[in-house]
């Protein structure tokens, strides 16, 4: 990722503050980005209308999957633009979380969509109607060329950008999504299987579900200050207590500020004193090259007096 990171790093009396700041993806992904989902959206709709008049869940299903991959489109677009925005006396951390809130709506809306499509799909099994199996083919053919053009956009970037990749590979799996779709529109056209379309659309269903189902836990981690998965915590602690002339570390603190950035907060018990400006700034690069960690306020104490964690009074 060609990230851009200014880093203002200060040490006043007892206090060493690192900012880093990230801008989630490069602008030159902006067309690929707007092309992607202009195109995905329009087809959303035409597929969702067709698969109402041809009475295929399979091909709702799968146009409620291709809505999936637009809204996570939208969702790293949109984050990327709100990371740049500057912090406010209002917002002191700027719209970073924004982020964050989207990808918990994004997942709990799937979710709803999925108990809709999976009900309709159920209810279908017992009395199947007849299913325009041709539409159906036609339509997620479409879908198929469609998917396979918007990840082409985003391959030359998916090598060396996660968040290109990502997107990458959505719209790679949507078209294989789409392909069984084809498929099961074809074996309908020939043989009358009509019980086949719901059994797709539960498929589908199952996809999405799993697929989600990870946002969803990680969204709910992030809006809740957990640590964020890809953080190992208990590394950043013994590499903080493992600093020249710090003695103990307690009041460690890790947060998102968005789906792409990570704060923390500590506190080093020092004995022999502040050991410069130099020496925090030193260890506000090695969090944020080694660990990921965008912005970290580092407090020192001679320990002297207890500081114990107000959040801790209870133990």
């Amino acid at each position: 990722m060609s990230a851009h990171d200014h880093s203002h790093d200060h040490g006043h009396d007892h206090h060493g503050h690192s900012h880093g700041h990230h801008h989630a993806l490069p602008t030159s992904h902006g067309k690929a980005f707007a092309l992607a989902i202009g195109i995905n959206t329009l087809f959303v709709a035409i597929e969702f209308i067709y698969g109402f008049i041809a009475n295929s869940t399979a091909l709702m299903a799968d146009a409620g999957h291709n809505l999936s991959d637009v809204l996570g489109l939208a969702l790293a677009w949109g984050a990327a633009i709100l990371a740049k925005r500057a912090p406010s006396k209002d917002y002191t951390y700027g719209l970073r979380s924004s982020s964050i809130v989207a990808a918990l709506l994004n997942a709990l809306l799937l979710m709803l969509a999925c108990g809709a499509i999976a009900w309709e799909a159920v209810q279908r099994f017992s009395s199947p109607p007849p299913v325009a199996g041709m539409t159906v083919s036609v339509v997620a053919g479409i879908g198929v060329v469609i998917n396979v053009f918007s990840a082409w956009l985003f391959m030359s970037g998916s090598k060396d950008d996660l968040n290109i990749r990502g997107a990458y590979q959505h719209m790679a799996a949507d078209a294989a999504i789409s392909l069984g779709v084809v498929l099961s529109g074809l074996v309908i056209m020939f043989t009358g299987w009509t019980w086949l379309d719901p059994a797709v659309s539960l498929v589908i269903v199952v996809m999405i579900v799993i697929g989600t189902w990870s946002l969803l836990r990680e969204s709910v981690q992030l809006v809740l200050a957990g640590v964020p998965p890809n953080i190992d915590s208990t590394k950043i602690s013994a590499f903080l207590a493992g600093q020249a002339g710090v003695s103990e570390v307690h009041d460690l603190h890790i947060w998102a500020m968005s789906t792409t950035e990570t704060a923390l907060t500590a506190h080093l018990v020092m004995p022999g004193g502040y050991p410069g400006d130099a020496y925090v700034d030193a260890i506000g690069m090695r969090l944020r090259e080694d660990f990921k960690i965008a912005h970290c306020t580092l407090q020192v104490e001679e320990g002297t007096t207890e500081h114990d964690c107000a959040l801790h009074g209870a133990h």
